[in-house]
């Protein structure tokens, strides 16, 4: 069938895809890439109309695959290192067999021609009609996943920076936990290891989908990876670069002791041939999960309110249990974050906290102490409340932003209860 092959085919970025072909690539040159086809953007707008010979042909040529498998979108411009359009095109995980594909495929081919995509295209000046490609591959049951770096995005230093949780990477990518952070420095050397507060897996379903799986307390801050694997992180990393170049963002996952490489993209910039941008407000606002979905311009709004505030060595920025009524950006230094007196995470340029204490007035959820030396860009809730009186497009935003918060919650609660009624059952 044109347009559909294995990923070890897939070679012209304008037919499969940039995901595509960069697995491809490294299928090609012996890097541990679980076994998937590609499909090119004419065949996904063709299974997406509802063709049945396209739908059959990708049927057939997925089927030796097995199950269950991971079906991923793949466009052309999806993965520069000027835009990235993680958040925007759909991943669908434990799609569980061929028979279930074309229903995904559809999925992601809307995903792509979703309004949130389109606004996203607009406002990085690519504005055109979407060719969506896509790959599916064999979906691991991962030990442990994440993410690595082969320079640091925070102040762009050259070392690998990783971040990994148990389970599938989903809970590292979608910020559902304070993985565990290591750097590591170019001949190998570990110089940070800090655990971070793993509570939840994300694994897969035997009926299909993901949920997530509550961790027992020995495991919430163990740390993840050893120093075997800390190793093979390490030349995996190099390996991607002698294959990619250099700065790579690299997703991998540990399954049955063994490392496998998931995608490998340039690592997002914004718009300059230097390090990535660390702590300036509008570049952190646009990651801040309570304001995506802004328009940039509304960002820029919003940062012009931030005043600069500094703490020094040892100094307490905010406490657990005060009352809140600012959110904080850090433009330099480092910060420790302890619960209970327990240290949790450590902060670094380009690290926010504190936003929910902009809309809610309640109380901290945790102490954060200034390291070193600490430069922080501030709002306060009170320069941040008028304008959203103001501007109700922004409020709106929020308000979606919030809800999504609130659902996401209200189905980890409904996951939790359903265990527990089942464990209580089996008493």
């Amino acid at each position: 069938m044109i347009g559909a092959v294995s990923l070890e085919d897939a070679r012209d970025s304008s037919v499969f895809g940039s995901k595509a072909v960069g697995l491809g690539e490294a299928a090609r040159a012996g890097l541990p890439v679980p076994p998937g086809v590609a499909l090119s953007g004419s065949v996904v707008e063709a299974v997406a109309s509802g063709d049945t010979t396209a739908i059959e042909d990708v049927k057939a040529l997925v089927r030796p695959l097995g199950g269950p498998l991971a079906v991923r979108s793949s466009a052309a411009d999806e993965d520069g290192a000027e835009a990235s359009f993680a958040g925007q095109h759909l991943t669908l995980l434990n799609v569980p067999s061929a028979e279930d594909v074309s229903s995904a495929v559809r999925e992601v081919w809307w995903s792509a021609n979703s309004d949130s995509a389109i606004s996203y295209r607009q406002r990085v000046g690519r504005f055109t009609r979407p060719s969506v490609g896509v790959v599916v591959q064999a979906l691991l049951d991962p030990d442990c996943a994440g993410v690595m770096f082969t320079r640091n995005p925070v102040n762009g230093a050259d070392e690998l920076m990783i971040e990994a949780s148990w389970g599938l990477g989903e809970a590292v990518v979608s910020g559902r936990v304070i993985p565990d952070h290591f750097r590591i420095e170019r001949n190998g050397e570990v110089r940070e290891r800090t655990p971070g507060l793993k509570n939840i897996a994300i694994r897969a379903l035997p009926q299909g989908g993901t949920a997530e799986e509550e961790v027992s307390s020995d495991l919430t801050e163990r740390l993840c990876l050893d120093e075997g694997q800390l190793k093979e992180l390490h030349r995996l990393a190099t390996r991607c670069e002698e294959v990619y170049g250099p700065e790579r963002d690299i997703e991998w996952a540990f399954a049955g002791r063994r490392l496998y490489l998931l995608q490998c993209r340039a690592i997002t910039r914004a718009g300059s041939d230097g390090p990535a941008p660390s702590g300036a407000p509008v570049d952190v606002l646009g990651r801040a999960r309570l304001f995506s979905g802004l328009e940039k311009h509304d960002v820029e709004t919003i940062a012009a309110l931030f005043k600069e505030r500094r703490f020094a060595a040892g100094e307490t920025v905010i406490k657990e249990g005060s009352g809140g009524a600012s959110f904080y950006v850090i433009v330099s230094g480092s910060a420790t974050v302890t619960i209970g007196g327990e240290p949790r995470a450590i902060l670094q340029a380009g690290d926010h906290f504190g936003e929910i204490a902009l809309l809610d007035e309640g109380a901290r959820i945790a102490t954060i102490t200034a390291s070193s030396e600490l430069v922080c860009q501030g709002l306060t809730l009170w320069e941040f409340r008028p304008l959203v009186e103001k501007n109700g497009l922004i409020g709106w935003t929020l308000m979606q932003n919030l809800a999504k918060e609130l659902r996401a919650a209200e189905q980890a609660l409904a996951t939790l209860r359903s265990q527990t009624t089942i464990s209580g059952s089996a008493l």
